[in-house]
């Protein structure tokens, strides 16, 4: 049997993914990070981006992420983010609009969001 870590993926509002993988791919501060089973332990800060998630039955799962926490230990990972949705719940053509509108008011927060679903959209 393939090594496996225990993976939890949290918003603030919800549990958005749970399940076993053999590595997980997410955006921190100090660069992206690649974790697999027996790293060593870490805990980071998220930025916004996709988390990618390989799957212990070899599927892949793909998340927009909008900040929070990375933590890992003893095979767990847990990501605790402040936003954060599946790449197959995002609505791509309403997030479109939602960068053309941040772009024309200038608002770059809101622009860096809707860049990283669509990024999350176009990996499913």
């Amino acid at each position: 049997m393939a090594a496996e870590l225990h993976v939890e993926l949290v918003a603030a509002d919800r549990q958005v993914w749970s399940g076993e993988a053999t590595l997980v791919v997410a955006r921190t501060t100090s660069g992206d990070i690649g974790v697999m089973p027996g790293h060593q332990p870490l805990l980071g800060v998220l930025e916004s981006g996709p988390v990618t998630i390989r799957t212990s039955e070899g599927g892949t799962v793909v998340a927009a992420v909008h900040g929070g926490f990375i933590s890992f230990a003893d095979d767990k990972l847990s990501l605790l983010a402040e936003i954060a949705e599946l790449s197959d719940e995002i609505d791509v053509q309403r997030t479109e609009r939602e960068l053309e509108r941040a772009k024309a008011e200038g608002d770059a927060g809101a622009e860096r969001r809707a860049d990283v679903r669509l990024r999350a959209a176009a990996a499913r």
